[in-house]
């Protein structure tokens, strides 16, 4: 992948708390670059990780800036912009955890500044670069309907944003690089349990191609869940973002279950008959192969594929869902 490179490209971490720690992992092992550096507020925690992948605490974003070709900026949501802005002033390629910003303004303000200093900006949708998600790539064709399921227990990290921007951003972000079709309808319910925005979620979204998605959203769940199924015309498809494994059954052998039964060769009811065919995925670590395209893509001088365009696409969706729960909350209240 690295092998015309001339040089390393140097990279940062901004924040490295339980998610930005493997970001500096994955940097300080990853051909073609080299950790240059962290920028962390907590003392103990900087020690620790300067430590563990001999790399230098830098004391000032400008600092870490002038040292850094990228820095990956894995900080809450609200202090998005605040880290972005400085470091692209700079220079900087940054890849962004999802959402992009906290909100629309914030997010076109990171936008102008990228374009201003002609840097990369890549969002963190770590999900396009699971390996369910090439294979959809490859096998979807013009999906009908769609259902997406994430669930995860409770964690007080990440909840300075509701559930919707926190969990269910990821399968919006998915849906719309499958569907690729404009967003036409929103129609979205939520309640908040233990935050001060939303806990659980879910939201309709219907296309101008006529598709229709489906997404649920929960942070309260006893269990942790990724997942996701796909009605188009000549199949079924069910995946598991979080076990990288999945199913297909194909309409023709549904049609042909369907014409024994009727001629009774099979019991009514009885789809044991129906052949579910497993489906190849060759396994992977999201994030290092995320990580792997965005140092390749500022080598290369290359938009990545889940740019600040995407990002604030499905941010711009995620905000018309909250805004909906918002004016419910207001109106039961």
């Amino acid at each position: 992948m690295f092998s015309k490179l001339t040089k390393k490209i140097r990279c940062g971490v901004v924040g490295v708390g339980s998610l930005g720690q493997h970001h500096a992992r994955i940097y300080a092992a990853l051909p073609g670059a080299e950790l240059a550096g962290i920028f962390e507020t907590s003392d103990v925690r900087a020690a620790e990780m300067c430590a563990k992948f001999n790399c230098r605490r830098f004391a000032t974003l400008d600092e870490l800036g002038a040292a850094c070709d990228a820095v990956s900026v894995v900080v809450p949501t609200d202090k998005h912009e605040q880290v972005a802005l400085p470091l692209l002033a700079q220079g900087c390629h940054l890849l962004i955890e999802k959402p992009i910003c906290a909100s629309l303004e914030e997010a076109e303000r990171v936008v102008t500044a990228a374009r201003a200093k002609n840097c990369i900006v890549q969002v963190g949708h770590i999900e396009h670069f699971n390996p369910v998600m090439s294979f959809l790539e490859k096998h979807i064709d013009r999906p009908r309907y769609l259902t997406a399921e994430r669930l995860a227990p409770y964690q007080p990290r990440g909840t300075e944003v509701g559930v919707v921007l926190d969990l269910m951003i990821h399968d919006i972000g998915i849906v719309l690089a499958l569907v690729k079709s404009p967003v036409e309808r929103i129609d979205g319910v939520g309640v908040t349990v233990l935050s001060k925005s939303e806990d659980i979620a879910n939201a309709r979204l219907q296309f101008a191609n006529g598709c229709v998605a489906n997404l649920s959203a929960s942070r309260m769940s006893m269990k942790k869940a990724r997942e996701i199924r796909i009605f188009q015309e000549d199949a079924y498809l069910s995946l598991d973002f979080m076990q990288q494994a999945g199913h297909l059954v194909k309409k023709s052998d549904i049609v042909a279950h369907a014409l024994k039964m009727k001629v009774g060769l099979v019991k009514a009811g009885d789809a044991s008959s129906i052949p579910v065919r497993e489906i190849p995925i060759e396994k992977g670590e999201p994030l290092a192969l995320e990580l792997a395209h965005f140092v390749e893509s500022v080598a290369q001088a290359r938009q990545p594929k889940v740019g600040a365009a995407l990002g604030k696409s499905a941010l711009e969706v995620a905000i018309a869902i909250t805004d909906q729960i918002r004016r419910a909350e207001r109106g039961r209240g």
